[in-house]
């Protein structure tokens, strides 16, 4: 049987690349995006497979709602992917409250909303994925995204969570961690930014890495997204799935350096309980 997906930012970057992969592989696609007719043109191409539902992933309020009119129109939902998001660009010093509190609205507790709604279907189902796009920026983190990899360190940590909770019912977690893809995440008019007194070199020379590294991305969006339905239809689908050269190389990286420093001190941190 042909898939249902609810795809949220759809109409660019991995989304749009899920959104192809999965008409083609014949299923049907509700494309959730704040302007539906930034859809119009896969909508005309593919009339009775993609529809555009309008939908502001940042409004929590409005997820219960968009679930139950997929619901009513397909009957069910088979995946959930939350894609919808930006970059940001940063000093954890420099970043104001608004800014923070705006980047989990938009990666973490709308995701969540969503998430949420699904579920009771999914369970009821016995059967159903969620994606949760992350980055390899969920593994680790460094001068400039701190905000950025607060958002997707906390995403990871709630899938992980749900994972476990929901294996039973038949449900599968897919936490995706791409490294560097050819999206418009670096695009001038996605990319956020705090404001840069120059007081932390490390942030500037981030800055300037974002600035300049739009349309030069070595990841292919397409293999990514033909990577994503392989892994959900594989019978052992991975919790993670780093993304990439750079993106499996940097969690790998990152993953054995945390190992170094916890060895180091493993022996006095072991002996903290109490004497008897």
């Amino acid at each position: 049987m042909n898939k249902v997906w609810l795809v949220t930012g759809a109409n660019s970057g991995f989304g749009r690349a899920i959104t192809e992969a999965a008409v083609a592989a014949g299923d049907v696609v509700v494309g959730a995006v704040r302007r539906p007719e930034t859809l119009d043109d896969l909508v005309a191409a593919h009339p009775d497979q993609v529809e555009a539902l309008r939908l502001d992933v940042a409004d929590t309020t409005a997820a219960g709602q968009a679930v139950a009119d997929v619901l009513a129109r397909h009957g069910r939902i088979d995946v959930l992917v939350n894609n919808a998001g930006r970059t940001h660009v940063g000093a954890f010093e420099e970043t104001t409250e608004t800014e923070l509190r705006e980047l989990f609205e938009l990666h973490v507790f709308g995701p969540a909303a969503l998430t949420r709604a699904v579920l009771p279907h999914m369970r009821e189902r016995r059967s159903g994925a969620i994606v949760q796009m992350s980055s390899m920026g969920g593994q680790m983190s460094f001068a400039g995204f701190s905000a950025y990899s607060g958002t997707k360190f906390a995403l990871e940590g709630l899938s992980e969570g749900l994972a476990d909770e929901v294996r039973e019912y038949g449900v599968k977690v897919l936490i995706v961690e791409p490294g560097a893809f050819r999206t418009s995440l670096f695009a001038g008019n996605r990319a956020g930014a705090s404001a840069d007194s120059g007081l932390y070199p490390k942030v500037s020379e981030t800055r300037a890495f974002v600035e300049g590294g739009d349309g030069s991305q070595p990841g292919d969006p397409a293999k990514a997204a033909a990577l994503i339905l392989q892994a959900l239809d594989a019978e052992e689908t991975p919790l993670r799935l780093p993304l990439g050269d750079d993106g499996v190389s940097a969690v790998l990286g990152h993953l054995d350096q945390v190992r170094a420093e916890i060895t180091v001190w493993e022996k006095q941190a072991r002996a903290t309980a109490f004497d008897e």
